[in-house]
């Protein structure tokens, strides 16, 4: 038989392996095929590095004062300068991406958490819990984030601080001697409940389609409790959105988080922030334009690149790309 094919001309290809793809190592394959989405990943990756060993590496302490040598021009000493009262500028860029990570990841994370569990019982319980959280959703997000957050902040802070003040005298705990920390806690505080609701309705909106799908109808048949559903079926299948969504949001709480910084009511000097570091020296921008510059350039280069990131991670885990893999 096999000679007879053969006489005939006839060849058979040799079997290849069926290659075998995921969602998520084509959606890898398809974010590092994007040059803008590149370039977001390697500026965000060197946030994170400077956040996590700056300081080691800083030449200077981000307190270190010389009042000798205020507001210098860049110099081999001081690569970016000196501020208003001698300290070094490069060395509190540093401080203030640590910083501004801190607050975009914690702040992220709380809003993320919280949105998501309530997105996910408001999406699967349905009626009148699913009304009462969308009404909520609803008031809040009709508040400008920058106004409800600012209200939140200024409306904490000065109770919050004579709390730990009359810790401090009662206790006399050290952790409440400086209250430096406590503006963070605040800035992460009011930058989750602006933030929440989003994802709330994200997670909301996916589940509501997902749910009548036929692997869920499955699961109901076979006895899945709608717990189970909801957290084995609905939710991780829901996340695509979310971590989009998570990553512009990391962007937008480093712009929030300046902005509060920059009206006063955010993290507070000594601690360095990008925000107070122009708020500071915004009145000398005619004749010392380099301490508002170099700051806000570096917020600005730092969300156009996570931006390019959320933009390629959008790209990646969208089924519906027109880009094949």
């Amino acid at each position: 038989m096999s000679d007879a094919v053969a006489e005939a001309g006839i060849e058979f290809a040799e079997t290849q392996p069926l290659k075998v793809r995921s969602l998520w190592g084509d959606a890898l394959r398809k974010l590092v095929s994007n040059r803008l989405s590149v370039i977001g990943i390697v500026i965000t990756t060197l946030l994170i590095f400077t956040a996590i060993f700056g300081p080691t590496l800083a030449p200077y302490g981000y307190t270190e004062q010389n009042l000798l040598r205020p507001a210098e021009l860049p110099s081999a000493d001081h690569w970016l300068g000196t501020d208003e009262l001698g300290r070094d500028l490069f060395t509190r860029i540093i401080y203030g991406a640590r910083t501004a990570v801190l607050v975009a990841v914690f702040s992220t994370t709380l809003s993320v958490i919280l949105g998501v569990l309530i997105g996910t019982l408001a999406g699967y319980a349905g009626k009148w819990v699913d009304a009462l959280v969308i009404r909520f959703t609803d008031i809040i997000m009709s508040i400008p984030s920058l106004l409800l957050a600012a209200m939140i902040a200024a409306t904490l802070k000065q109770p919050v601080i004579q709390w730990a003040r009359n810790v401090y005298a009662q206790t006399h705990w050290s952790v409440f001697a400086n209250t430096t920390w406590l503006d963070l806690v605040i800035v992460f505080g009011g930058l989750s409940f602006v933030a929440w609701p989003v994802y709330a309705r994200l997670i909301r909106g996916q589940i509501l389609s997902l749910r009548e799908k036929e692997y869920v109808e499955a699961a109901r048949a076979v006895g899945v409790t709608g717990r189970g559903i909801a957290l084995r079926y609905l939710l991780p299948n829901g996340l695509g959105p979310i971590i989009v969504y998570m990553t512009f949001s990391l962007s937008g709480a480093m712009v929030l988080e300046s902005s509060l910084s920059f009206l006063g009511i955010g993290v507070m000097p000594p601690q360095a922030s990008w925000g107070n570091m122009i708020s500071s020296n915004i009145g000398s921008w005619s004749y010392r334009p380099w301490l508002v510059a170099v700051p806000a350039a570096t917020l600005a280069i730092v969300t156009l690149g996570i931006n390019f990131l959320g933009d390629g991670l959008n790209d990646a885990l969208n089924p519906r790309s027109s880009k094949a893999i």
